[in-house]
């Protein structure tokens, strides 16, 4: 028995890995399809494995980590590249998640997100702040190895940046709050869900292909979301506004088409990143407000409990005011009224 517990261990530790790695890789050949090309960089507006990594290393540990190398390894391999150079991408792209897991840990981040603290931290300290590692060094490796033309090294930086940070915005809230979506049986809060995504599609598709700037139709799309399904609505519909609007910017059609390619990726990114700020940030402000309300409705319906026990008549039964006076009370009352007569 202790022989086959110590082999399952370390074999389900090696699953985990390999698990890791095939999810890394999966995503990044779906973000590779909407991959650009900038001085000569191939680079994403959103890259799924971030993302992927970082919700892998909140569920598992840091222990997975390998499994996030190995993808991004395998990722390197599939693009044609056997320049050695490409280690230190993997290296970056791995530093990066890690380096954002352990800051999230050392926060008190809960994987629920259901404090706005919770989703500040994700944006600035699982976003934001940990991909200016695999942004830079990836950026960094292109010019030392001659990749990039000069004054093509800040491009190529912000756009890996911000692909890279809008990764862990849109998909790692994403399969955080997938495992404990719960299926309402109130068929009036499934008309309204499936309301709010036929809706989310046409807004969104309208918003993205027309010519005519509505771009900003997609927020009250995002605030309805959060407000009424919180996390577990505003997630979905922040992944298909940023594909659709990757997609348009990529195509240069709708709002996109009128602005040089940069200009275009700068729109595209200064839309997403609102997007998932508001579609994060409210999403996990109601969640908190609900779990207030519904501590405080708690803490009165045990505080009722604990009074309607103390007013209760088994609690009174146990008092009487005659027996305040002793048990010879109504004996004495007895004798005085007899004296009296007397």
């Amino acid at each position: 028995m202790m022989r086959t517990e110590g082999f399952r261990r370390p074999f389900l530790a090696v699953v985990r890995v390999l698990a890791v790695a095939a999810a890394y890789f999966a995503g990044a050949r779906i973000g590779l399809l909407q991959q650009v090309v900038i001085e000569g960089a191939v680079v994403t507006p959103l890259w799924p494995p971030t993302g992927i990594a970082l919700a892998c290393l909140l569920w598992q540990g840091l222990r997975v980590w390998p499994g996030i190398a190995i993808g991004a390894f395998l990722v390197i391999r599939s693009l044609g590249s056997e320049d050695p150079g490409g280690l230190v991408i993997v290296a970056g792209n791995t530093l990066a998640p890690v380096c954002a897991a352990l800051m999230l840990r050392r926060v008190g981040f809960r994987r629920d997100l259901d404090r706005l603290r919770d989703g500040v931290a994700l944006v600035f300290l699982g976003g934001l702040a940990p991909m200016l590692i695999s942004a830079t060094v990836g950026a960094w490796l292109l010019v030392l190895t001659h990749s990039l033309p000069d004054g093509g090294f800040w491009t190529v930086w912000w756009t890996w940046w911000a692909g890279d940070a809008m990764g862990v915005l849109v998909l790692t809230p994403l399969l955080l709050v997938a495992h404990k979506v719960h299926v309402s049986q109130d068929p009036y809060r499934w008309a309204e869900a499936a309301a709010l995504a036929v809706g989310s599609l046409a807004i969104t598709l309208l918003a993205t292909r027309s010519g005519l700037a509505l771009l900003f139709l997609v927020f009250p799309l995002l605030i309805w979301a959060a407000l009424r399904f919180q996390l577990a609505g505003s997630a979905p519909v922040m992944l298909l506004v940023s594909v659709m609007a990757n997609a348009a910017a990529i195509a240069r059609v709708g709002p996109f088409a009128h602005h040089t390619f940069v200009e275009g990726m700068a729109n595209l990114q200064a839309l997403n990143g609102s997007a998932a700020l508001t579609s994060l940030l409210l999403s996990a402000l109601v969640t908190e407000q609900n779990t207030i309300r519904l501590r405080i409705e708690q803490a009165c319906l045990d505080l009722a409990e604990v009074v309607d026990q103390l007013a209760s008549g088994k609690t009174a039964s146990h008092w009487h005011p005659r027996d305040a006076a002793g048990p010879g009370a109504e004996g004495s009352r007895g004798e005085g009224s007899r004296a009296d007569g007397e």
